[in-house]
């Protein structure tokens, strides 16, 4: 039994150890099945900065369920990644979602409602499209119905709103949740193959853009 016990304990040792390794092991990230070149470098906002952009929509399940990933990434950054999120609608009905994020934005709510409104939609089934319907449930969160009807129909987010689906367009973005890093380079959890796979190659691209100088 004695000897039984010391083998057992050196082949526990010897999976740690294994596993270890493993673990120490870098992700294989590649050009073309990770992550894509962007024919066209976009300008980007944040200078002498890593400039990292999430296009999504409210309404997509994958995007909802890449949100705690992401916010995992998101804490763990230096303070020269500059991150945004733009949304994307992909249909002129989808547009009020647009106006949704923006118009909580202009408000100073969207850090404290951008979660609340996906669970809305993605836990207790609601659409969110119909201008009323979406004051209301505004107004439910303790936000002044009328200030974000203002808001909601100002030009002003309704340009930010259609500049999102051009910038969109400049990136090629044909599905979403898409990423893009420093105006160049996109990846997403169905390029890279999964969520964690893309959470290493956004790791990959960052440090990409700091060996080169944030160029």
């Amino acid at each position: 039994m004695t000897r039984f016990i010391k083998a057992l304990t050196v082949l526990l040792a010897l999976f740690g150890l294994q596993q270890g390794l493993f673990a120490q092991t870098p992700v294989k990230v590649e050009e073309g099945f990770d992550y894509r070149v962007l024919p066209i470098a976009q300008a980007v906002d944040a200078k002498g900065k890593v400039e990292v952009i999430e296009f999504f929509w409210y309404g997509c399940p994958h995007c909802y369920e890449f949100e705690p990933e992401l916010k995992t990434w998101l804490k763990r950054q230096n303070k020269d990644v500059s991150f945004k999120k733009v949304p994307i609608a992909f249909r002129e009905e989808l547009m009020p979602h647009s106006l949704l994020f923006y118009a909580l934005e202009s408000l100073g709510k969207g850090d404290a409602l951008n979660d609340k409104v996906m669970f809305a939609m993605h836990r207790e089934n609601k659409r969110l499209l119909n201008e009323n319907e979406i004051a209301d449930w505004v107004a439910a969160q303790g936000v002044d119905r009328n200030a974000f009807l203002a808001a909601y129909r100002s030009f002003a987010v309704l340009s930010k709103a259609r500049a999102a689906n051009q910038l969109g367009n400049a990136y090629r973005i044909d599905g979403v949740p898409t990423v893009a890093v420093q105006g160049k380079y996109i990846t997403s959890p169905s390029i890279a193959g999964s969520r964690a796979k893309a959470i290493n190659v956004m790791d990959f691209l960052v440090n990409k853009v700091r060996k080169d100088g944030y160029k």
